[in-house]
């Protein structure tokens, strides 16, 4: 159990915040960060079609990511593992490139809309690495690129975790944005990289 205990922690975490998108759709969702939009914004089409294809999309692909990496799944139903897999490549391509266009729009500044448009890059390049060498059947170095992937899609998670402690210890909500907006992803990778060398991917 000690073992599986990280897996099981972030496999809560991610089903969690995986179906969080729901609140925006069963109901008139406009707390939190949206209440730091103009209404200029919130009205505009195209920002509104990114935003929610965004936090959708990506909230599928935290939510169905974490089982590509059962052991278990991959020897029972390896067909299961690839459809899976097919799903959460293509929800994190078009999560990740509508999160370029509303990283422009980010709370907190240029600071925040560069953090956050390197973590929808990244995301972008890590997954369809991870596709390219699946597909030239080289495993390893396709479990490293997800691993690397899953990370950077994980930082839904640490977001929602850093932001109310940084509010706290700041008692300012822009400048704690402005952090978390390189803060939930970048010591996401340093552990990614980690459990690659662990690993030795």
């Amino acid at each position: 159990m000690p073992k599986k205990l990280p897996f099981f922690v972030v496999a809560v975490f991610s089903i969690i915040i995986g179906l969080y998108p729901l609140a925006y759709f069963v109901s008139n969702y406009k707390s939190g960060l949206l209440s730091t939009k103009s209404l200029v914004l919130l009205q505009d089409g195209l920002w509104n079609i990114g935003f929610y294809s965004h936090i959708s999309l990506g909230g599928l692909a935290l939510f169905i990511g974490w089982t590509q990496f059962s052991k278990k799944l991959r020897r029972k139903n390896i067909r299961l593992h690839r459809n899976i897999g097919k799903v959460y490549i293509i929800s994190v391509l078009l999560s990740g490139i509508s999160s370029l266009y509303i990283a422009y729009f980010a709370t907190g500044g240029w600071i925040a809309s560069l953090g956050f448009s390197c973590l929808g890059i990244f995301w972008i390049i890590s997954t369809l690495i991870a596709f390219l060498e699946i597909k030239n059947h080289h495993i390893r170095t396709h479990q490293k690129f997800m691993i690397y992937s899953y990370a950077a899609c994980f930082a839904a998670v640490t977001l929602r975790i850093w932001l109310p402690l940084l509010t706290a210890i700041t008692n300012d909500f822009m400048v704690s944005y402005k952090i978390v907006s390189w803060l939930c992803w970048v010591p996401n990778l340093a552990v990614a990289n980690l459990i690659v060398k662990k690993r030795k991917l």
